[in-house]
């Protein structure tokens, strides 16, 4: 597989302490395409391992709009079922740039690892010194052992390494979609996580026709008019929550987006300076940075103000947990009571439709209609949306905004990069696999 793809699976069997690689087989990009495509695929035939699957879409990196994204797939240990995790950020696009589109990891190791990807190497790393610390901690010290703080991390906290169901895997210092638990299946591995660096390039076939249509399709995002609006509120209050902007705007520092993302939906929160700072921040730890729409509005609606909200949001990142579930099954409305509730917290996230997409998405179109009619309709829209996003390495929150991202333009640019004709009756029967 020469275009688009780094050309390479990595194995890593954490039982033997070993890494192989095996060549990304092109008969395998037209029968299964990227993304969660192949992650599907490479689930099941490592099914008796239980393996995590780690995975880019096949645009992922690229200049199509928002092509962002990576995924997690495996089975969650609290639902039983095979789900799949965006990762987002910039975080997606780094681990291809790693060189590898797709890392499938094995077995169970005896002591902590963690997994150390660069440049199209592959280290399993003794992570003795990391277990215990929190994801910040972690990360802070795994940016200064090698010298670099463009790294990118998915690591575990305390959450995770205590077995909690609500813990997640959490993307640099910050929470992730993680609804599944995933936190609480790296750490029954041992694992501590993954630690991201490389300068890969990206080939493509046609690269002038590929550059000029994808920058066609981007003038067409661009005439939509919420593309004037950024951050976190105004899709919750496109969403039917009022009142979220003046609550928020009080301690609402920027807005950043999500590698060649239109829309920026990471909304960053200064809690310890001035939100107006133009310059850099000499404080250590000055706030967070949110990307959970619902988690947000959870702490809201539970009587904190935005800047308690985002202290809360802060401790569930550094402790790997997921803040949703934190701000809707705790009960507790003080920030101390919050952090000591971490290791106590029960009960049930419900996950729309068939549960094996992060409900971190709305379920449902954002900014655009869409054309959509009925309950079950848009949810089945929606399940069809991000897998088809997640099989091309979309943001998937944005997929939910713009009509003009289209299945058919998603396989013309793919086509138009790996030179083979992807049709949309692969797409279906890719779609259908992955839906069940």
């Amino acid at each position: 597989m020469e275009y688009l793809s780094t050309d390479k699976i990595l194995i890593i069997d954490l039982n033997a302490a070993e890494v192989e690689e095996e060549d990304l087989d092109e008969t395998l990009v037209k029968e299964k395409i990227g993304g969660i495509g192949m992650t599907t695929y490479l689930y099941d035939k490592y099914k008796e391992e239980d393996p995590i699957v780690i995975g880019t879409g096949l645009l992922t990196g690229t200049t199509y709009p928002a092509s962002a994204s990576g995924q997690i797939t495996a089975k969650s240990p609290v639902t039983g079922k095979v789900c799949h995790c965006p990762v987002i950020y910039k975080l997606g696009v780094e681990i291809k740039y790693a060189g590898f589109d797709y890392i499938v990891v094995k077995g169970r190791s005896e002591s902590p690892v963690y997994l150390w990807i660069h440049d199209g190497v592959a280290d399993i790393s003794d992570a003795a010194d990391l277990w215990g610390k929190d994801v910040w901690e972690a990360t802070d010290e795994l940016r200064k052992f090698v010298g670099d703080d463009l790294l990118q991390t998915m690591l575990i906290g305390p959450a995770g390494e205590n077995g909690s169901d609500y813990a997640q895997v959490c993307y640099n210092h910050w929470n992730s979609p993680d609804r599944f638990g995933f936190g609480k299946l790296f750490g029954s591995r041992n694992l501590k996580g993954f630690a991201f660096r490389g300068m890969g390039l990206i080939e493509v076939a046609e690269p002038e026709d590929y550059v000029e249509r994808s920058l066609e399709i981007l003038k067409e995002v661009k005439e939509n008019k919420f593309l004037g609006k950024k951050g976190l509120a105004p899709i919750l209050t496109a969403l039917g929550e009022e009142g979220v902007d003046e609550w928020i705007d009080p301690v609402t520092h920027r807005h950043s987006a999500d590698y060649f993302t239109p829309y920026a939906s990471n909304t960053a929160l200064f809690l310890d300076e001035d939100p107006g700072l133009l310059e850099e921040s000499k404080k250590e730890e000055p706030g967070v940075l949110v990307s959970d729409l619902y988690a947000l509005l959870g702490f809201k609606n539970s009587g904190f103000s935005a800047k308690d909200a985002g202290s809360a949001l802060k401790a569930c990142a550094k402790y790997g947990i997921d803040p949703f579930a934190v701000a809707k099954l705790s009960g507790k409305t003080t920030l101390e009571e919050i952090t000591a509730s971490f290791d106590s917290i029960s009960g049930e996230i419900t996950i729309p439709g068939r549960g094996i997409f992060s409900p971190w998405c709305p379920a449902g179109p954002v900014f655009n209609d869409f054309g959509l009619a009925g309950e079950d309709g848009t949810i089945a829209w929606w399940e069809r949306r991000q897998a088809v996003s997640m099989i091309f390495g979309i943001q998937p929150m944005f997929s939910l905004m713009c009509p003009e991202l289209t299945e058919e333009n998603m396989l013309e640019l793919a086509s138009l990069g790996t030179d083979i004709e992807l049709t949309r009756e692969t797409l279906d029967a890719v779609v259908d696999t992955i839906l069940g």
